[in-house]
């Protein structure tokens, strides 16, 4: 996992424009900037993006002071360059075009039309960069009836149906629509959004064309429900919430220990068969009522207390001891210290520090991307404020010492 900027990279010849905030967006470019692509984020001056302020908890100095730094901000905007441009102004708009001329990639978030009063939507910029990318990001796409509509996670898990199949069965205490814990449809929106530019640009490689991408988290979250999308489509018939059950296997959920919770995950009868030998209680495997798994989905409700009571009698180390010598699926379910003391988290070296010009140091999660031949990179923690703005200025533009002055005295950049 080197940061050394000479190291061979995948994206070493690809510069993007980043003017999203908040997660999607900078989610898509923070993956394209490990790949090694030179990002430069474009944020409004003086406050930037929405979640530098989204804290606590907020990144800590070396005496344990809070920076301005938000870890929800640390964690979607490492490897890049930021820059501050009010491009609500005839010149910010100038800078803007003249970054876009120089890029290869453009993402936004912006509401639908919001940058076409400003030149600034493809249309406009693909004058002057005929073979530009150029990526919109919204809640529900560039058209349709609520193409207008703002665009939130939240909402949009609601309205994916990703909280209808989410959550505690109706009939069991607790019961009722639970959205994910992180933000899911932005973050796969991101990740969507990252294979789409990464098809453009080869088209664009192949071809000399550029062209327009319309990503919306809505789509997103429907496109990404995968087996239950089918198990509706097949039948006819909309699939319900199951908690931390499975609709279509048992056992495959989890279980309260003496002292803590594990996931099962018996995917046919003989991992069944072991799991219950290994709780003592063979005759559970024998019982026709559990012998197939079918028939253990019929039997639900009167299995599983059986399988409950069973599991409550061990640790569970000593379950996942039992367990993994017998060669039936389980697992912890780990908070985050745990995860990040995990051996096997560890020894993929998923955590890592980098230097900050305000903290001294910064921990961050690593990418989950192992290329052989082009490894990601990591070449500078997440930036401050307009960190770069007058580097990025005056080498790539060319400005000089008055035309700075100039655009600091508007408050432009």
């Amino acid at each position: 996992m080197s940061t050394s900027s000479l190291q061979k990279t995948a994206l070493g010849h690809i510069r993007v424009l980043d003017l999203t905030r908040v997660l999607a967006g900078p989610w898509c470019a923070q993956n394209l900037a490990d790949l090694g692509a030179e990002v430069i984020k474009v944020e409004k001056p003086g406050s930037g993006d929405d979640t530098r302020s989204w804290g606590p908890p907020y990144l800590r100095d070396a005496e344990g002071n809070n920076t301005t730094e938000a870890a929800y901000y640390l964690a979607a905007n490492r490897g890049k360059q930021a820059i501050t441009v009010d491009i609500a102004t005839p010149e910010g708009q100038q800078i803007i075009r003249e970054l876009a001329a120089k890029s290869d990639v453009v993402l936004e978030n912006y509401k639908v039309g919001q940058l076409k009063k400003y030149g600034l939507d493809y249309e406009s910029l693909k004058l002057i960069k005929p073979d530009l990318v150029y990526c919109s990001i919204t809640g529900f796409g560039q058209d349709g009836p609520y193409a207008h509509r703002a665009g939130y996670d939240f909402i949009v898990q609601g309205m994916g149906g990703f909280m209808s199949l989410t959550g505690e069965r109706d009939d069991l205490p607790g019961g009722g629509p639970q959205k994910a814990g992180v933000a899911i449809a932005d973050l796969m929106t991101g990740m969507y959004s990252i294979i789409a530019v990464m098809a453009a640009l080869t088209h664009r490689d192949r071809t000399g064309e550029g062209q327009y991408i319309d990503m919306a988290l809505l789509d997103v979250q429907v496109a990404m429900l995968a087996n239950m999308n089918m198990n509706y489509l097949a039948s006819g018939n909309a699939p319900k919430r199951w908690g931390n059950a499975h609709p279509n296997i048992v056992p495959y959920q989890t279980f309260a220990t003496a002292d803590g919770h594990i996931i099962v995950a018996a995917g046919n009868d003989g991992q069944y068969k072991k799991f219950v030998q290994a709780g003592g209680q063979p005759e559970l495997a024998d019982d026709p009522r559990f012998s197939t798994n079918p028939s253990r989905v019929a039997h639900r409700d009167v299995l599983v207390p059986m399988l409950a009571e069973m599991v409550r009698r061990k640790t569970k180390q000593e379950w996942i001891s039992l367990l993994e010598a017998a060669g039936v699926p389980c697992g912890p379910i780990n908070t985050l210290d745990e995860v990040f003391e995990n051996p096997q988290v560890l020894a993929r070296e998923m955590q890592f520090n980098l230097p900050h010009p305000t903290a001294g140091e910064v921990r961050l999660v690593a990418s989950p991307m192992k290329l052989s031949a082009t490894p990601v990179t990591y070449p500078s923690a997440p930036p401050l404020l307009g960190q770069h703005t007058q580097t990025i200025l005056t080498d790539l533009l060319g400005y000089d010492e008055q035309q700075l002055a100039a655009l600091k005295t508007k408050n432009i950049i």
